[in-house]
């Protein structure tokens, strides 16, 4: 018989760290299971959890659950162990994501361990930043993190960032202007305000950040679904620093390596004393998604915008227990 190389009590802590990643609306759309027979943890994403009106094609799903699989690996290499990873596995259920199989750490593994310390301390912050620019050489770590990952990342000029502040604004009007994606937003939006029990899921009113005195800022106001008579106002930073995160296709495997970049260039901009934040809001709708591309850069297909500065970290948001979303099968 082969020795078993983990165990349930090292998976469940894998999955706690993996369980930080960000997700839309903090909706945490991921389900682990382990498989103690072969050492191997099956990525599941969770239906129920899907925003089926401002994520209909569930890619920003397949990227929160990849953010996830992205931390496992760093878990992993943290305590000592490889991680080998097959995504959309020929012939699983649709929504098996990712099969990961455990076993003895492998070269390059430290370079992830090294990401470890940020994983707890990675918060999305919608707060304003400084003015102060991102040096280059930070930047250029962050499209090598990426890369890492097979994904671009590229910063937009000036102009083309006006653009997409732009976009933001005109996909904040259709948002108010479509009652289901008020709807979806207000369910998953400040759920520490209400009566009952405290939620372990979705954003709540403290992390919503000031409402912009200053006109379009690049993050999303949650307020706009959920309003809080006492949020105050503030002035963001004039010209964002935002970055663009690309695969040259757009299919499921591509959101899965993006998912996978997003969460390195992330941990790696928190390492680096950053503060983070990201604006979907141009990418939920079709018609605007094409636009936010850089024409100037062969970025492919954006994924994701992120917003880069130096600005106070964001409040912690609520993560659902371990038991909650990890199952443990019983070796046969």
């Amino acid at each position: 018989m082969t020795a078993r190389t983990v165990e349930a009590e090292t998976v469940a802590l894998l999955v706690a760290d993996a369980v930080t990643a960000p997700s839309m609306h903090n909706a945490q759309p991921w389900r682990f299971v382990f498989r103690p027979g072969d050492d191997t943890v099956e990525l599941y994403g969770d239906p129920e959890r899907a925003l089926t009106r401002t994520d209909p094609d569930h890619r920003a799903l397949h990227l929160g659950c990849a953010a996830a699989l992205f931390n496992l690996r760093v878990s992993a290499a943290r305590h000592g162990l490889g991680a080998r990873v097959r995504l959309l596995p020929e012939g699983s259920p649709p929504w098996l994501l990712a099969r990961v199989s455990f076993g003895p750490a492998a070269g390059g593994d430290d370079e992830l361990a090294a990401l470890y310390e940020a994983l707890r301390r990675r918060h999305t912050s919608r707060l304003p930043f400084a003015d102060e620019p991102v040096p280059p050489a930070l930047l250029d770590g962050l499209r090598a993190a990426a890369r890492l990952e097979g994904c671009r990342l590229t910063v937009p000029g000036a102009w083309h960032v006006q653009t997409l502040l732009g976009l933001v604004r005109d996909s904040e009007q259709r948002e108010e202007t479509d009652p289901l994606v008020r709807a979806e937003t207000a369910a998953w939006t400040g759920g520490d305000r209400g009566p009952g029990p405290a939620r372990h899921d979705g954003v709540p009113a403290s992390a919503f950040g000031p409402r912009s005195s200053g006109g379009p800022a690049a993050v999303r106001d949650f307020g706009r679904a959920r309003p809080e008579p006492d949020r105050g106002w503030a002035v963001f930073e004039r010209r964002p620093q935002l970055a663009l995160l690309g695969t040259p296709g757009d299919t499921r495997a591509d959101w899965l390596l993006a998912g996978q970049a997003l969460e390195r260039v992330l941990l790696r901009a928190t390492a680096d004393g950053l503060a983070t934040s990201m604006t979907s809001q141009p990418l939920e709708w079709p018609e605007l998604r094409w636009t936010v591309r850089d024409p100037l850069a062969s970025t492919g297909h954006v994924q994701m915008v992120l917003r880069l500065g130096y600005g106070p970290a964001g409040p912690a948001t609520p993560r659902r227990p371990v038991t909650e979303v990890l199952e443990v099968l019983e070796v046969r």
